[in-house]
């Protein structure tokens, strides 16, 4: 393994308050060595600077850990090339990720990623949000659901509440300067089932990079319409 590698990612998720262990570098090193190889091919990240992966995907996505708690059966919606849902699973080797995405491309490469990885607690599924919110295996079977950088949060909410029990939680992680963003999925939120429970911002580690985590309790089951059909939550959102 690359010497730097680990010392970078260990030295910026010290700073983060996580301690990584060697399996655990190991497995974010493999990880961003196929995420790489498989960028050749197929658009799965813009980012390909190692400093940036280690950053603002590895990094980026461990900041949501102490969000979790106690959940248990966690979906990523709209996961793209794994993030947040596999950095989840390789420091939570007890929580069952589900990575669920539109494009199979994408599917197929996360299944290569968690055979190298052995990572066992992942199952992946090739859907659009807006069906698999339907579908009464997933729906409301969840104890939280993730998303990164997904869509605007009125949207959002429509593709994430449908899957999290009564109790569970959404954790929307989104940049910064999103009080109108967070104005306009008020009524969206309310609709849906949901209330916001807390709003986190902070800077990445080293940076002056503004990230805001939107936690979002389900304190009602979600109305059997939603989520509406393919294309609707984006297109005409609840606001």
């Amino acid at each position: 393994m690359n010497v730097d590698f680990k010392d970078k990612l260990k030295g910026m998720a010290g700073q983060i308050a996580i301690d990584l262990k060697a399996e655990q570098i190991e497995a974010f090193y493999e990880y961003m060595n196929l995420l790489l190889e498989w960028n050749e091919r197929m658009n799965l990240t813009a980012i390909t600077d190692v400093d940036d992966i280690i950053l603002k995907h590895f990094i980026d996505s461990m900041t949501i850990l102490e969000y979790l708690g106690d959940a248990k059966n966690i979906i990523d919606v709209g996961t793209g090339a794994g993030l947040p849902g596999v950095p989840i699973a390789i420091m939570n080797k007890d929580k069952n990720i589900t990575l669920m995405d539109s494009l199979n491309k994408r599917i197929n490469f996360l299944n290569e990623v968690c055979n190298n990885l052995s990572l066992k607690n992942i199952k992946t599924v090739h859907a659009r949000a807006e069906d698999l919110g339907r579908d009464d295996n997933f729906r409301e079977k969840y104890d939280a659901s993730v998303s990164r950088a997904v869509a605007n949060l009125s949207t959002l909410v429509e593709y994430m509440l449908p899957f999290v029990k009564i109790g569970g939680v959404c954790i929307c992680m989104k940049g910064q300067d999103i009080k109108e963003e967070l104005k306009r999925s008020e009524v969206a939120i309310e609709i849906l089932g949901g209330e916001i429970e807390n709003i986190f911002e902070f800077n990445l580690p080293e940076t002056d990079m503004c990230r805001s985590v939107v936690i979002i309790r389900k304190i009602k089951n979600t109305g059997k319409k939603y989520p509406r059909k393919a294309g609707m939550p984006s297109r005409e959102p609840l606001e």
